[in-house]
């Protein structure tokens, strides 16, 4: 992870290597209730892990220099799930959990940057393509987006179960866990599953999604994952687009909107051809939202030049200037 500062253009970015190396697919960040800094962080790759860092220091609210040397130095954890709804941060860190010299680690600089192998080290919990992490803004509740995984099942290094209950995974899912006592930096977590994808229109079982997947709803590969501060989960997909098979009916990849604490799902957008819908953000009114429409294939926007469709960042508002989502 890199950290930019964009009010100092002289400033350099920031190597956050505190945070572990692996393929970060986003950084949710949080201040906790005794004002340590704690960054949730999925590893983008089959069968990788969920991690979590919390920092040394504390936020000093009127000490902007000081919170901007928050990622440099603390803790890094790894994600273990158990079936029945508990979970635990197993702590990596050199000379804990067995991560010694006598087994191959050689200090924490070492751990840090063969974060991967550490976790697997420990025992963490193999994830379906951990994306982005998304927490909400007035409860401890954080979600993850598992993505898909095809190869779920097929070895001894990822089986079904826990928060990953399907094996060829296609379709994905997002977990929710509440930490333990409402603090974001405790070793002891609860989880579940918000939703299942699937595809209720040519599936049954566990491959239909769970009870809050229906055929007006029904979408594959969540990926991006925003909070809106009214505590609105707005989930992004970036998935098979063929509308045939497994994913008839689906569609293009699309943005939905979900309640996380009753779990009605409604569909809001549906990009282009193609595309992958990525990246939400809002003015501070909420009237106006932009959104990500990435490598579209069709004509996306119709350029009288070239016809070359291009990635945008599309405005959207209300007819009658209202909050979007309301």
């Amino acid at each position: 992870m890199v950290e930019i500062d964009p009010y100092d253009p002289t400033a350099r970015p920031k190597k956050r290597t505190a945070l572990g190396r692996f393929k970060h697919e986003n950084a949710a960040m949080v201040i906790n209730s005794d004002g340590r800094a704690v960054v949730y962080s999925g590893d983008d790759e089959r069968g990788e892990f969920l991690y979590k860092f919390v920092s040394r220091d504390t936020y000093r609210p009127d000490d902007r220099d000081h919170n901007m040397t928050l990622l440099e130095q603390g803790t890094l954890y790894v994600a273990k799930f158990h079936d029945g709804g508990a979970g635990e941060w197993i702590e990596l860190s050199f000379g804990q959990n067995g991560l010694t010299q006598a087994n191959g680690f050689n200090s924490e600089a070492d751990i840090l940057v063969r974060a991967r192998m550490a976790a697997s080290f420990v025992g963490a919990t193999t994830m379906d393509r951990p994306e982005w992490v998304a927490c909400h803004p007035s409860s401890p509740m954080v979600f993850c987006a598992l993505t898909n995984n095809t190869r779920r099942g097929t070895n001894d290094q990822q089986p079904v179960g826990g928060p990953n209950p399907r094996a060829e995974n296609q379709f994905g899912q997002i977990v929710r866990w509440v930490p333990e006592n409402r603090d974001h930096t405790s070793r002891r977590f609860g989880w579940d599953l918000y939703a299942i994808a699937g595809n209720p229109m040519v599936k049954t079982g566990a491959y239909a999604g769970s009870d809050n997947i229906t055929t007006e709803n029904m979408f594959n590969s969540p990926d991006g994952l925003v909070f809106d501060r009214f505590g609105r989960l707005w989930i992004q997909t970036d998935g098979n687009y063929s509308n045939e098979g497994d994913f008839a009916g689906q569609g293009n990849n699309q943005m939905l909107c979900g309640d996380p604490v009753t779990g009605h799902i409604r569909r809001f957008l549906v990009g282009p051809k193609g595309c992958e819908v990525t990246g939400l953000t809002f003015s501070d009114d909420h009237r106006t939202m932009l959104v990500g429409i990435q490598h579209p294939a069709g004509q996306w926007p119709n350029t009288a030049r070239d016809g070359v469709p291009r990635s945008s960042v599309v405005a959207v508002r209300r007819n009658d200037g209202g909050v979007i989502g309301a």
